[in-house]
């Protein structure tokens, strides 16, 4: 796993799991970046796809106002995986937020340092 894919999990994870700061999640982000949450039901608290910063600052900040709260850093852990693509990397989750277990996985698309497309496969 190369330190930049590390570092870039890292951030993300403090931004959005730990310190649950949409703005932050938003900068991590190319301006034309992706997320995309598949498996989320079509009436969810979040939309199966956000396009661009602004959509994802909303989306997420939305989304973090009506969740279980913030991730239990010390019962939680994570594995970064590489691949083929060198701007592509896997990331399995084990965490537990407002005392609830759950598992995910996250596929990260880079450019220029940023996350250009990310597909975060959990159920909320």
């Amino acid at each position: 796993m190369t330190d930049s894919h590390r570092e870039l999990f890292e951030r993300y994870v403090y931004a959005g799991a730990i310190t649950r700061d949409p703005d932050a999640v938003a900068e991590l982000f190319t301006e034309d970046g992706v997320f995309e949450a598949p498996l989320v039901a079509s009436d969810g608290p979040l939309p199966r796809r956000l396009a661009g910063r602004e959509a994802i600052r909303a989306g997420v900040g939305a989304f973090q106002r009506d969740d279980a709260g913030p991730v239990d850093p010390e019962r939680s852990g994570y594995v970064l995986h590489e691949t083929a693509d060198p701007d592509v990397f896997i990331a399995e989750i084990d965490a537990v937020s407002g005392g609830v277990p759950m598992a995910l996985v996250q596929i990260f698309r880079i450019r220029d340092g940023r996350i250009a497309h990310l597909r975060d496969y959990f159920r909320a």
